[in-house]
């Protein structure tokens, strides 16, 4: 089984959700809580870009699932290549996979530098090839590993120390796609600095935030991300307050490529969302609705949860895509129409919300109503915003 032929990826449309699960995914058997929300999306984007992705995992469920060492769910495709994955802390992750970005961005600009230099050895038309590139999509990725190939064999007899140094960097020619990963407990709260301070700094860096709405890993603790009247380690009264709205602070910069998705509301849109990502020269956030076994749900429904989240308003799912308006087009997208179900309808089939009605009602009842106004309101924000850039 394991040595049946991979499908050829020049030859799949990567963004048709179809063809995309055709392609072999680098994240498998996980060990993660059965039915988890958040798996998914990581297994998505290692089908799309996993032999050439850097990953800086966050602590927490996905760096628990992700490197129980002396395992790990993350693999390689027959070629050798695959992610590149390295854990750290909560408060400072963004800034790990920050450092990524300026090391491979550094070692490439080198690697270009000694590519000019040893030009009569690699030849003129090899060089003007490697260093014109156009590295846009796979076709293109995977004729710039070719050059790349040819110029290691070019520098094999070579043995001079700009040779020795090129032949160490060669790879870093090839396009790479610097990923970022936590839950919301790291984006949110912990490490929202960092983030906010990477987000910020405008470099090509994508950036997933799988939010199961409350710190998943460390017990089910309430995090900035929880909805009002869910019910939470501290939080036991149910939240009193709004959950935050991590996108609208990042699109307020206006060059931060913002998508929230869901996967079971509308896999179409995540796919796009993904790749219109990873394709943005910039920073980009991807806020995943990622559901959890701390929500007290049938996991086998779980999808079905994802939609109704999205259906009563609470999740809608949209893009923010700078390179639109910079085309003089509306560079905001609301994907999914107005609410058709009350929030009352999506929260009370989870025991996070419908656990307060037994223990507080008339409570229960106060922040239920308070949490079907901020939905409202934040609906309107999103028709308001997106209204704001048509003409």
């Amino acid at each position: 089984f394991l040595n049946i032929p991979e499908i050829d990826r020049s030859k799949v449309k990567n963004d048709v959700v179809r063809s995309v699960m055709a392609l072999q995914p680098l994240f498998e058997f996980s060990g993660a809580c059965a039915g988890c929300g958040e798996t998914p999306y990581i297994k998505l984007i290692t089908q799309l870009y996993g032999d050439r992705m850097v990953v800086a995992n966050a602590t927490g469920c996905s760096s628990i699932y992700g490197g129980n060492l002396p395992t790990t769910p993350y693999t390689v495709n027959n070629e050798g290549r695959g992610p590149a994955w390295s854990n750290s802390l909560f408060e400072d992750n963004a800034e790990f996979g920050f450092g990524f970005r300026l090391t491979i961005d550094k070692q490439k600009e080198f690697a270009q530098e000694l590519v000019k230099k040893l030009a009569s050895d690699i030849g003129d038309d090899l060089v003007t090839s490697i260093l014109g590139a156009e590295q846009n999509d796979e076709p293109g990725i995977f004729e710039q590993r070719v050059r790349v190939a040819a110029l290691k064999e070019k520098l094999k007899g070579n043995s001079s120390v700009d040779a020795k140094q090129l032949l160490s960097l060669a790879d870093m020619l090839v396009k790479k796609s610097v990923w970022i990963f936590g839950g919301d407990g790291w984006a949110y709260d912990i490490g929202y600095g960092g983030l906010d301070h990477v987000l910020a700094s405008g470099r090509n860096v994508n950036v997933l935030v799988m939010d199961t709405e409350v710190y998943s890993n460390t017990g089910g603790q309430a995090s900035k991300a929880t909805p009002r009247a869910a019910v939470a380690k501290f939080a036991a009264d149910g939240k009193p307050l709004a959950k935050k709205d991590l996108a609208m602070i990042s699109i307020s910069y206006g060059n931060i490529y913002v998508g929230q998705i869901a996967l079971g509301a509308n896999d179409g849109q995540t796919v796009k969302a993904i790749i219109e990502a990873e394709a943005y020269n910039g920073p980009s956030l991807i806020l995943a609705y990622s559901h959890c076994i701390a929500h007290g749900i049938n996991m086998t429904e779980a999808m079905s949860e994802q939609k109704a989240a999205v259906a009563s308003g609470h999740w809608p799912l949209f893009r923010f895509n700078p390179d639109l308006e910079a085309k003089g087009e509306n560079p905001f997208i609301l994907d999914s129409k107005a609410p058709t179900i009350s929030f009352e309808d999506f929260a009370y089939k989870e025991n996070r919300f419908k656990m307060l009605v037994k223990a507080k009602p008339e409570r229960a009842k106060m922040l239920l109503d308070l949490a079907q106004h901020d939905v409202d309101v934040k609906w309107k924000k999103y028709e308001n915003l997106r209204n704001s850039f048509e003409k």
